[in-house]
């Protein structure tokens, strides 16, 4: 089956928000969506707001609506007692932080509670739709221009069907993780990204994301975190992209080789020619002010495992999907890559556990039995 012809409201003043944001006050829960447009700025730009309400399909422009006019909106979000359906929300809290200055909560996000009902992983909202109502959704508008005014009609229609089935979803996803009593599990991890989205990054932490930033010794360290440091603030200055002004690769080899001379970095391959123009002497003279001190330089950092750390590692994720599945859990629900390396970092060299998702149910009723377990058969 094809959606049908589905109820929406377009809403564009002050009044009509304050009327809406009272109304859902009242409700137990609503359906949140966002369209927004990113291709050339650091921060996204909203393009679109909807809200279903069980009756209706809201879809609130937040080009009309000043700073303060947004304060019944800032208010409903931080109404504890209403719950905020959204699918796969990650960047749409990206958007609410940076909009709105807060994030709607309490947070019921239907992709991550279709993993814990055992429907699938990371299910997209169409697929989820489908598999519940049996329903196709279109999806012709993509990569539509969201900051156009007026929006077409075709438009409209697939921002409205992005919330229309939501509520329903919800409904049949809670009762499903209930029954599992995995609706706590669900909660710690939709808390986890509210607190998450919330966090102000440190630009001084920057560098360790760049790849191969284990290959440079503690003084090439100190460069590359320098100006990362750089590129971080300047985006957001800026409000463009961070590699419209340098990628990974080139802050490597300024960090592995540092420029002395303005020269210097023009034979840095690939690096931007209006970076080179603007903003050469700035690196310099970064470059310059890391090297005569070194009481900052970063420590090194972890090479990566071993082959035969590898295959512990290997043994340990293993073992870990085994005891998840025995639980009915998806395996991938426990940890991403990063923290299983933790892991065998913490099993091998007694290092501290550090990601928040050592916590919580994972830490208390998965983690000891785990740990306990693996080192049992390493013995």
């Amino acid at each position: 089956m094809t959606s049908e012809t589905i109820n929406t409201v377009w809403l564009d003043n002050s009044q009509a928000l304050n009327e809406l944001c009272q109304r859902c006050s009242a409700l137990p829960a609503i359906a949140v969506d966002t369209e927004f447009m990113r291709s050339s700025t650091f921060y996204p730009k909203v393009g679109l707001l909807q809200i279903n309400d069980g009756e209706q399909n809201f879809l609130i422009d937040p080009l009309a609506f000043d700073t303060q006019d947004l304060e019944p909106l800032r208010a409903l979000w931080q109404n504890k007692a209403v719950v905020k359906v959204l699918h796969a929300c990650s960047e749409d809290l990206e958007v609410f932080q940076h909009w709105l200055g807060v994030v709607p909560q309490p947070l019921f996000d239907t992709q991550m509670a279709a993993n814990y009902a055992a429907c699938g992983f990371s299910l997209s909202y169409a697929k989820l739709v489908h598999q519940f109502l049996d329903l196709e959704l279109e999806k012709g508008e993509t990569r539509s221009d969201w900051l156009k005014r007026p929006l077409s009609e075709s438009q409209c229609h697939y921002a409205a069907l992005d919330v229309e089935y939501l509520l329903e979803i919800y409904q049949r996803l809670k009762t499903m993780l209930e029954q599992k009593q995995r609706l706590e599990y669900l909660q710690e991890d939709c808390q986890r990204l509210l607190d998450n989205a919330c966090m102000e990054f440190e630009p001084r932490s920057a560098y360790l994301k760049v790849k191969s930033a284990w290959r440079l010794s503690s003084r090439s360290l100190g460069v590359l975190q320098a100006l990362c440091v750089w590129r971080e603030e300047q985006a957001r200055e800026r409000d463009i992209p961070r590699n419209r002004l340098c990628k990974d690769p080139q802050l490597f080899t300024m960090a592995k080789r540092p420029p002395k001379r303005v020269k210097d970095l023009a034979r840095v391959e690939g690096l931007p020619g209006r970076t080179l123009r603007e903003d050469g002497e700035t690196l310099v003279q970064i470059v310059e002010q890391v090297l005569d001190d070194n009481s900052n330089w970063p420590k090194t950092l972890d090479k990566p495992l071993s082959v035969d750390q590898g295959q512990q590692l290997k043994m340990l994720r293993e073992h870990g999907h085994q005891l998840a599945e025995s639980m009915g859990l998806a395996p991938e629900l426990l940890f991403n890559k990063k923290e299983w390396e933790e892991l065998i970092r913490h099993l091998l060299f007694n290092r501290p556990l550090q990601s928040s998702r050592f916590n919580g149910w994972r830490g208390e009723q998965f983690l000891p039995v785990l740990l306990r377990s693996f080192r049992d058969r390493v013995k």
